[in-house]
């Protein structure tokens, strides 16, 4: 069988059936007792097993059908959700994201599961084997009885089936509305059964339900020895299976025709609960309308948009010039439909950050577990969006920043205990818009950073010298323990200590055009906040020209813009600052840093933009101003590689090229 062309729907339902099982295995060890959350990572375990079983990876298929053995003891009381079983399960998964991720890139797939099968194998074989109890046929108290319409030769079976032991049951079985296999799925319960009893009559016909021609439900009566909870749990064990119903049968004859006992049978069923099948009704005519597109698509897309927006800016400029009345109106409209284009295709490229913050709450077990802590992790607005580009590359510096508030800033129990602090400590992760911005914060409740400590390594480290320390706020000595090479840790662990530290964070999240900054109080804790553009493909921009030369700057980094005169301009140490509202800030030419060759004289009246970088302050001088303007992000490409202080470069509406100012490379 040729697999390839379902590799890549593998690796997608393959990681989220993972997700699944990891975010209800975490759920499971404080809710031991929730069958319901068994029975999900039951479920999505068996369809894993299924999927690899059929592509071919065997080491995948092998480990999930031991971990079904395992999950199947828990479901049938035979064995507890312990935090040894709760382990086994974890490093299962990671086992699993492992195989997987390597097929992503390419790999076979294969890795030695030989010692965790067996440790799993342990588990399985430790615990007693169901009783004989299971076998005897016995109505549950709470089984409903139903009357069903059957035909004389269907209720001559059920009469003769139940002097020999066996009871009749009706089986509706609700499919998920994503199913798109209706028939598959059917075929798959009728085979889970065939072993537990006989079917004696489908709702609609089996030549139907075959064919996939029914809503999302199918029924079956159903004639067997076993009591339902045998066999239910076999069909909940097909994927894309929602609900299963079971009922004991009572029946009276009726000589009616199939089509009005099935009409019989769905009044019967709406008599008894109208609600649901009133919500089942609406679900059925409501089904949720999604593909998968592979992200290459939609960026392909959006690279043709900026296409488009280019030759949009060259057409305003030459509806401006033309002046005809009708041009004008058609260029306006196109402006009006292209911003709505740019807005659906952007949204196109947002996912939440939970597909980031979902790992972490294992990652904090493991690493409180490690550590000799209690730790209790908090995540707040998990839907909130960013571009895919951004959230591919942020989730690196985040893992770095939770290890570091697990680490250094929540203290040990017995500690917290002394600090009149509960024993278990949070910390909280927190995502939220804010403008064109998106925030994610780290909080913790900790030790807090300790300021001393900080400065004397600062020193130490020949960050800083001695008497700059003195005069550095809180503020500012925090923000020293993002410089290159500091660390604080007193001893190499597993988790910190090796100077690789944050300065990797900081220099991702400004490469992604964002910015950090830490607030901390010591003895009560810490806030890491780092601030993210919403997409870095579109920008708004400000037009600003020096000599002969445009050039564009984030609209996101200004804080205001201000004419000055010369006399205006001051000097402070060999540095030209301005007088910002009461505060000295230092300015910059824009022609001096880039070495732009002078052509005309500067006049007296020079345009200076204020920009920011967390708290710090920068003046950028510029000769003019032009406007505000949103703008296409190109790369310079590899042939001209990093250039000091520039970002990319855009095509304005007159074909001119413009650079695109990097702010955060000019502000110190």
């Amino acid at each position: 069988m040729e697999t390839n062309q379902y590799l890549d729907v593998f690796l997608d339902e393959s990681r989220e059936h993972l997700q699944v099982i990891n975010d209800h295995t975490l759920r499971l060890e404080n809710e031991p007792q929730n069958e319901g959350l068994v029975n999900e990572i039951f479920r999505s375990a068996h369809t894993l097993k299924g999927m690899a079983a059929t592509m071919g990876y065997e080491d995948i298929a092998s480990l999930t059908h031991k971990m079904e053995n395992v999950l199947d003891l828990i479901r049938n009381k035979q064995l507890q959700a312990t935090t040894e079983v709760i382990d086994i399960i974890f490093i299962a998964i990671e086992y699993l994201e492992e195989m997987v991720e390597a097929i992503s890139n390419g790999q076979d797939g294969k890795k030695d599961v030989t010692e965790l099968v067996a440790r799993l194998d342990r588990f399985e074989k430790g615990e007693a084997a169901a009783t004989a109890e299971q076998n005897k046929v016995e109505e549950p108290e709470d089984t409903a009885t139903v009357p069903v319409n059957l035909d004389e030769f269907q209720m001559t079976i059920i009469e003769q089936g139940e002097e020999q032991g066996f009871a009749a049951y009706q089986i509706i079985v609700e499919l998920s509305d994503e199913s798109i296999l209706k028939g598959a799925r059917a075929y798959m319960v009728f085979e889970a059964l065939e072993d537990k009893g006989e079917v004696i009559k489908t709702i609609p016909a089996t030549e139907d339900i075959e064919e996939g021609n029914f809503d999302n439900s199918f029924e079956l009566i159903f004639l067997s020895k076993e009591a339902p909870e045998n066999f239910e749990p076999l069909i909940l064990k097909v994927s894309e299976i929602r609900n299963v119903v079971i009922n004991r049968v009572r029946f009276h004859q009726e000589e009616v025709q199939a089509e009005e006992q099935e009409f019989a049978v769905k009044e019967e069923l709406n008599e008894r609960n109208p609600v649901e099948h009133a919500d089942s009704a609406v679900s059925n005519h409501q089904p949720a309308k999604t593909i998968r597109v592979n992200l290459d698509r939609i960026d392909d897309l959006l690279n043709l948009f900026e296409e488009v927006v280019i030759d949009q800016s060259r057409l305003n400029v030459v509806a401006d010039g033309i002046k005809n009345p009708e041009l004008t109106e058609t260029v306006e409209h196109m402006n009006r439909v292209s911003s709505d284009m740019q807005s659906l295709i952007l949204a196109m490229r947002m996912v939440p950050v939970e597909q980031v913050f979902n790992r972490f709450p294992r990652m904090v077990r493991g690493l409180a577990r490690d550590l000799e802590k209690k730790i209790n992790l908090e995540i707040i607005g998990a839907d909130t969006e960013l571009d895919r580009t951004v959230i591919d590359e942020i989730g690196d510096p985040l893992v770095h920043l939770i290890r570091n508030s697990v680490d250094h800033g929540i203290e040990r129990p017995e500690e917290r205990r002394n600090s009149g602090k509960a024993e278990e400590g949070n910390v909280v992760l927190r995502a939220f818009h804010s403008g064109n911005h998106v925030f994610i914060e780290i909080e913790d409740d900790g030790a807090g950073i300790n300021l001393n400590k900080v400065k004397k390594k600062a020193i130490d480290n020949g960050i800083i010298t001695a008497q700059e320390a003195d005069q550095l706020s809180e503020q500012e000595v925090c923000q020293l323990i993002l410089e290159s090479g500091f660390s604080t840790a007193e001893t190499v662990s597993s988790v910190s200590g090796r100077g690789v530290g944050l300065d990797v964070v900081k220099n991702k999240i400004e490469s992604l055009g964002g910015s950090i900054s830490i607030e901390s109080t010591q003895g009560e804790g810490s806030i890491f906040s780092i601030q993210l553009p919403l997409t870095l493909s579109i920008i708004t921009t400000l037009l600003v020209k020096s000599q002969e030369e445009t050039y564009a700057i984030p609209l996101s980094s200004i804080i205001e813009t201000v004419l000055l005169q010369k006399e205006q301009i001051m000097t402070s140490h060999g540095q030209k600052v301005m007088d910002f509202r009461g505060q000295i800030v230092s300015l910059l030419d824009l022609q001096e840093v880039l070495a732009i060759p002078e052509l005309e004289a500067v006049e007296e009246e020079q345009a200076v933009v204020v920009m920011k970088k967390g708290d710090k302050l920068t003046g950028l001088v510029v000769d003019h101003l032009i406007g505000q303007q949103e703008l296409v992000l190109k790369s310079l490409g590899d042939y001209l590689g990093d250039v000091f202080a520039i970002s990319g470069a855009t095509i304005l509406g007159d074909g001119q090229v413009a650079l695109i100012i990097d702010p955060n490379a000019l502000i110190k």
